[in-house]
């Protein structure tokens, strides 16, 4: 077993250092499905609770708790925590770079 390790500086976006498309959308959908989830667990909710709050079927929950995002739009994430009686902000303000990023804040 070698203990030759790489370590590398992370640009904030695990999915920009993977080198993934979509960086921005990907970790704006990511950081809304926390959220659903941080209500989700608050709460105490079964999949079947959450699914009759969100309007839709218990695997698309059991989907979205393990973070398989790809059936969901980001408006649609937003939707569900409005459902949760979230209040969801969308703020825009010019950017330092040269295109713009998507960035969501929990607070």
């Amino acid at each position: 077993m070698s203990d030759d390790l790489t370590v590398h500086d992370s640009s904030g976006n695990v999915f920009e250092d993977m080198g993934m498309p979509e960086v921005s959308l990907r970790l704006a959908k990511a950081e809304l499905a926390r959220a659903i989830r941080n209500v989700l667990r608050e709460r105490d909710l079964t999949q079947t609770e959450a699914a009759r709050i969100l309007g839709v079927t218990q695997p698309d929950v059991s989907n979205l708790l393990r973070g398989k995002l790809a059936r969901f739009s980001e408006k649609k994430l937003e939707d569900f925590l409005l459902r949760l009686g979230m209040d969801v902000t969308v703020r825009i303000t010019p950017s330092r770079s040269e295109h713009g990023r998507r960035l969501v804040e929990i607070g």
